[in-house]
């Protein structure tokens, strides 16, 4: 497939997704939500890479939000589908996707960019980063999973602070609320991203899907998040990783794990 606003590169075991769409402060429509959900399925399906990397074009914005021109004059009903779309094409299939994804903050995650930063798996950002949710200031909320993520990562009164004020954080603030796990000068951004995704991709793949889903169970109330977990943990036994990496521990070797 070709994409109009995205870039993408892969390094070793490690694919970047560029949102490319610098005039616009990469803002999301859904075209670009779109190519979105089609990178990412296809290469969650290529087994040469074990992590993904997401991040925005040029040194101002990651996304600077949706785009407002898109949505502008729809009805109840049309709103509703837009959310209900975005969350299952975008939001929640990263959330949900086997292969880790690291949101590499370059500047600006406003609105839907820090919505879609929140999904990917961990962020971290550079100094000059600015996050929030602005939506209550133009009569609206939050519609691609941020009320409900925000908390989960902040707690749900700082949430309700960021989200009724549609107040901007800076990276340091992001930092110490746990937005986000590292904060560092933007020229060192991909590199310990890159540094991160090696480290992961070290590990069994097959591992690192059932854990992911494992822990995401333990945040969705009609789970119970200790069920899921023992069930994962048996599946592992039934993989050629959990073989080659229990063989690899004995033989006092490093494992070549087959991703299976």
């Amino acid at each position: 497939m070709k994409y109009e606003n995205l870039l993408i590169t892969t390094d070793k075991e490690v694919a970047i997704i560029t949102i490319n769409r610098p005039t616009k402060l990469n803002a999301l429509n859904k075209a670009t939500i779109e190519e979105l959900h089609h990178a990412l399925k296809d290469l969650a399906k290529d087994k040469k890479v074990k992590v993904i990397i997401l991040t925005g074009c040029g040194e101002k914005a990651f996304v600077a939000g949706a785009d407002i021109s898109e949505f502008a004059n729809f009805s109840e009903k049309e709103g509703a589908k837009l959310a209900a779309k975005g969350q299952k094409r975008l939001f929640n299939f990263i959330e949900n996707l086997s292969t880790p994804v690291i949101a590499a903050i370059n500047g600006f995650a406003l609105g839907g960019g820090l919505e879609l930063a929140m999904a990917c798996h961990f962020r971290v950002a550079s100094h000059n980063a600015r996050m929030g949710l602005p939506e209550v200031s133009l009569g609206v909320i939050p519609g691609y999973g941020g009320t409900q993520r925000l908390p989960q990562l902040i707690g749900r009164g700082r949430a309700m602070e960021m989200i009724l004020t549609a107040g901007m954080i800076d990276a340091a603030k992001a930092l110490e609320f746990g937005l986000v796990n590292y904060v560092v000068e933007q020229e060192h951004l991909m590199d310990l991203c890159k540094k991160f995704a090696g480290k992961i991709s070290n590990n069994s793949p097959v591992a690192i899907g059932y854990a992911i889903k494992a822990i995401n169970a333990g945040f969705n109330n009609s789970i119970n998040g200790f069920e899921a977990e023992i069930e994962a943990f048996g599946s592992c036994f039934g993989t050629l990783d959990f073989k080659e990496g229990t063989t690899a521990f004995l033989e006092k070797r490093k494992a070549n794990f087959p991703g299976a």
